[in-house]
């Protein structure tokens, strides 16, 4: 029993992330926020090795984007997680994450047009659930590239 499944039979719209062409047509069918969040999978894919299966990002104010990306970890991070090595484990994935930070912002400034002026990044190594958090630049601002 995962974060992923209690999520969904709480009903609240976590969309399966299994394959490339499912990131595509979400990607097509919720515009820049499928968009991001097809542009996560595959930067989780190409740099932790596995891609989460559910991811969900959403507006939290004007300038602010939160990416949900549910149970991506390894079967290796699964093993440090049955061992309790919790600490070690976030310190791990938040290094890596870290050093994808050019990655996560250039992708979502591609999508959204705006320049990323503060990015987030966190992981909660119980319920496997990582979060990309993005802060543009307000409206009006240079756009970025």
């Amino acid at each position: 029993d995962t974060a992923v499944h209690r999520e969904r039979e709480r009903g609240r719209g976590v969309s399966p992330m299994t394959e490339t062409r499912t990131e595509r047509r979400q990607a097509a069918e919720e515009g820049p926020l499928g968009r991001l969040s097809g542009a996560m999978v595959k930067i989780y894919k190409d740099r932790f090795g596995r891609g989460p299966t559910a991811t969900r990002s959403h507006w939290a104010g004007p300038d602010t984007v939160v990416c949900e990306l549910w149970d991506s970890f390894t079967p290796v991070e699964r093993s440090m997680v049955q061992m309790g090595e919790h600490s070690r484990l976030r310190e791990m994935r938040l290094f890596f994450q870290h050093a994808s930070e050019a990655q996560f912002t250039a992708a979502a400034e591609e999508v959204f047009g705006r320049r990323v002026r503060a990015f987030v990044s966190g992981v909660d190594t119980r319920a496997d659930l990582s979060i990309e958090l993005f802060v543009f630049e307000p409206e009006g601002a240079p756009a970025a590239g």
